[in-house]
């Protein structure tokens, strides 16, 4: 008997497969540098895990509403009115098990066969396989390093067709870096108030961001787009609680119960005691978060630095989340120990294999041109990776 098309046509996540790979490289012995990792190295802040650990003594451990507790709905609301400028009730918000489960329930609920989705490219490993899992059709915007990696109103304009419901707007950006502006934001704006098609603002980033840059949600400065638009966020990234599996969408009433109806079929409620802990996050200000966004600027600024001065690669700096994109086209043809290097993959096995260096392949991310580094590790392991990477492509030949 045959298995699901749909599910077998799932491209299996390069991230994951990666750490896969660097963590059997390291229990051989290896001193593997993890560029791979899309989280924070940083501890869960001491008052998340007792607020989660008073959850527990007072046994909360038991089902709660489908679309999360009451509290932390309430909570998330006060959050995004104070941050964002946005009004919401808590029936709009849907509490999920973490921002990837707020984007499959969105599209679940958004999608007819064959409904097209516009994903700027370079775009998270993620989104192109919830929209076909969705049996939607994933239709790619391809941006330039010469924009920043940021999609230009014109790009969108000729993108929408007939059979676009949707469009992701990922700022700051995973894989890039990238972060619209606010006059950039208000051009995009011109461009959707012309279009009835939804808008997914994933934000889960949003505290991460330098050099000055303010982050603006798309439906605080075009209020008239509100209820066409799904805000992704989540605990996640801003807390260091990747594991705790929480995130929450924010949509129009509508939306938000036909979303909650879905997860009360898939999942039921997220974690009970997760969710506590979330609140205790949510309502406690960022002190601890601002102290990990400026050493990730440290970070980025070391790792920008050395990228510059190494041969074969440059990259954009990301002004935003803590990723890079390491251009290294230069070392297409060549090749390192008669292994010619054909594209991302090609170069990330070696380097992995050869110079114990974990990055992701960018084909992964809609762009083979490039790698993906993490910089949310220590500037030593950023300083020795990035060295490797340069012994590498001098080496190349």
């Amino acid at each position: 008997m045959p298995f699901s098309e749909k599910c077998l046509s799932i491209t299996p996540s390069a991230t994951l497969a990666l750490s896969a790979k660097a963590k059997e490289l390291k229990e051989e012995g290896r001193d593997v540098v993890e560029f791979g990792a899309g989280q924070p190295d940083f501890d869960t802040p001491g008052y998340i895990k007792d607020a989660a650990k008073a959850a527990l003594d007072q046994g909360k451990t038991k089902y709660t509403p489908a679309s999360g507790i009451p509290q932390l709905r309430k909570a998330i609301c006060e959050k995004m009115q104070k941050d964002n400028g946005l009004s919401y009730t808590p029936g709009q918000i849907v509490v999920t098990n973490g921002a990837k489960h707020a984007l499959f329930n969105t599209f679940f609920a958004l999608l007819n066969p064959g409904d097209e989705v516009l994903i700027p490219s370079p775009y998270w490993t993620t989104y192109p396989e919830i929209v076909k899992m969705a049996d939607g059709e994933p239709v790619y915007i391809n941006t330039d390093e010469s924009d920043g990696f940021k999609m230009t109103p014109e790009q969108l304009s000729d993108a929408i067709g007939p059979k676009t419901k949707a469009i992701i707007l990922n700022s700051p950006s995973n894989p890039t870096g990238a972060v619209y502006e606010k006059e950039e934001l208000l051009a995009l704006c011109e461009v959707l108030k012309q279009h009835p098609i939804y808008i997914v603002s994933d934000e889960i980033y949003e505290r991460f961001v330098y050099g000055g840059i303010v982050h603006h949600s798309l439906a605080e400065l075009c209020p008239e787009l509100i209820d066409r638009t799904v805000i992704i966020n989540g605990v996640s990234k801003t807390y260091a609680m990747t594991g705790w599996r929480i995130g929450y969408s924010a949509s129009c009433k509508e939306l938000a119960k036909i979303m909650g109806s879905v997860q009360s079929h898939a999942t039921s409620n997220p974690n009970s005691i997760a969710q506590w802990a979330s609140l205790a996050a949510v309502q406690n200000g960022y002190e601890e978060v601002d102290k990990m966004r400026d050493v990730f600027q440290e970070r980025r600024d070391l790792a920008v630095s050395m990228i510059s001065k190494a041969p074969g690669i440059s990259c954009v700096t990301p002004r935003g989340a803590f990723y890079i994109m390491i251009n290294i086209s230069e070392a297409f043809g060549k090749s390192y120990q008669g292994k010619v290097i054909e594209g991302s993959l090609d170069f990330c096995d070696v380097l992995l294999e050869s110079f114990d260096v974990a990055a992701v392949p960018g084909y992964a991310f809609g762009s083979d041109a490039h790698i993906r580094i993490s910089y949310a590790t220590d500037k030593e392991s950023i300083q020795k990776g990035l060295e490797r990477i340069a012994r590498f492509m001098a080496q190349l030949s």
